[in-house]
């Protein structure tokens, strides 16, 4: 009998909005990040939305993975925090998934920068926010020979992308692995093969998502795996 596989503990970094009694848009598991966390065979570990100096060495050090939810009405404290987690899981090489808004953190923590207005700064742009609709959904186009698009596949996806900012200018160390029909970023992973760090501008676990999302999750828990399974490293910090 083969033994059973190592626990892979998520850590859930800010809040999560959605309702408890909705289901994925799969409709096979509960909605939410914690629940798809765990359909992907993970144990979610809530961070909740602010850090300390204990916390670092007591909790980080025990997770395998993280994964960075933000919106963007996240205060400017906690966004301080979420920057600095994006740097600690750079430095120690431990696999990042951030969704939403927490792609747009990913960007800047590594001195890229934000359209904070997509429909301002390129008004020829697909409308990518609409407030009194649920669940709107959009087509982009993953890019071939992307750790997106070995979780995906590559080509032509919809998904159920809404947000008013958008990336301008790609953080150094990462790379474009998803945009929208009309070039509007909306995915980005870290060039190096030794740091699985991945943001998605979609909303993968809600009730609106599709059963394809779940591999977003599929992958964080495998990148987990296979760090357990390499020699540890010493923490390296990304050029600046």
């Amino acid at each position: 009998m083969n033994p059973p596989a190592p626990v892979i503990r998520i850590g859930i970094f800010g809040s999560d909005p959605t309702p408890a009694n909705e289901r994925h848009g799969s409709g096979l598991w509960a909605a939410g990040y914690a629940a798809a966390v765990t359909f992907a065979e993970g144990t979610p570990v809530p961070l909740g939305e602010t850090l300390s100096d204990e916390f670092w060495d007591e909790v980080l050090d025990g997770l395998h993975g993280v994964l960075l939810v933000g919106s963007e009405t996240t205060p400017e404290p906690r966004t301080a925090d979420a920057e600095r987690l994006c740097e600690w899981c750079q430095e120690h090489r431990l696999p990042l998934l951030c969704v939403d808004h927490g792609l747009h953190l990913l960007n800047t923590t590594f001195n890229g920068t934000l359209h904070m207005n997509l429909a301002r700064d390129l008004p020829d742009s697909l409308q990518h926010r609409h407030p009194p609709e649920k669940g709107l959904r959009h087509a982009l186009n993953i890019l071939s020979d992307t750790r997106l698009a070995r979780l995906y596949g590559e080509g032509e996806v919809v998904v159920n992308s809404e947000h008013r900012r958008g990336i301008d200018r790609l953080a150094r160390g990462f790379r474009v692995c998803a945009q929208a029909l009309d070039g509007v970023i909306e995915a980005i992973e870290a060039v190096s093969d030794n740091w699985f760090a991945l943001g998605v501008q979609w909303q993968p676990a809600s009730s609106t998502a599709t059963g394809l999302d779940i591999q977003l999750f599929r992958g964080l828990v495998q990148a987990c795996r296979e760090r357990q399974q390499t020699p540890a490293r010493r923490p390296v910090r990304m050029a600046a």
